[in-house]
């Protein structure tokens, strides 16, 4: 009787023994079952996230770009008003200019009479050469 009760007991401890090793043997591949299971279901909506933000990272490059060549832009045209006032001088001098055509051609135009005004000075030299 004593031998079947120990016979017991170590089938008992053997049983047990034999299934805490399936459990640790299965273990690691369970976890990693689980791992891909898991990656199977997020990782479309990653490449997607990773796609967006490739989108919307080359949008912004563009758009700072567009916003450094703006800057560029009116540093140039910050620079350019020294360029601004020599053409501001220099028109104030051809119409001061026009006018004294203007006027010394009015007082020749008094003393002598020219023919039509249609016709200019330039044109007709060039007519009667």
């Amino acid at each position: 009787m004593e031998d079947q009760e120990m016979q017991l007991k170590v089938r008992r401890v053997s049983d047990k023994f034999t299934e805490s090793m399936y459990v640790l043997a299965n273990e690691p591949s369970v976890a990693l079952y689980r791992l891909q299971e898991h990656v199977r279901r997020s990782l479309p909506e990653l490449v997607q996230h990773k796609t967006d933000m490739q989108s919307w990272e080359e949008q912004s490059q563009g758009a700072i770009y567009s916003v450094e060549y703006a800057c560029s832009a009116v540093k140039s045209m910050t620079n350019s008003s020294m360029y601004f006032k020599n053409i501001d001088s220099l028109l104030r001098q051809a119409i001061s200019m026009k006018e004294q055509i203007s006027s010394s051609q009015g007082r020749s135009d008094d003393m002598n009479p020219s023919p039509s005004p249609l016709v200019s000075a330039p044109h007709a030299q060039s007519s009667s050469s």
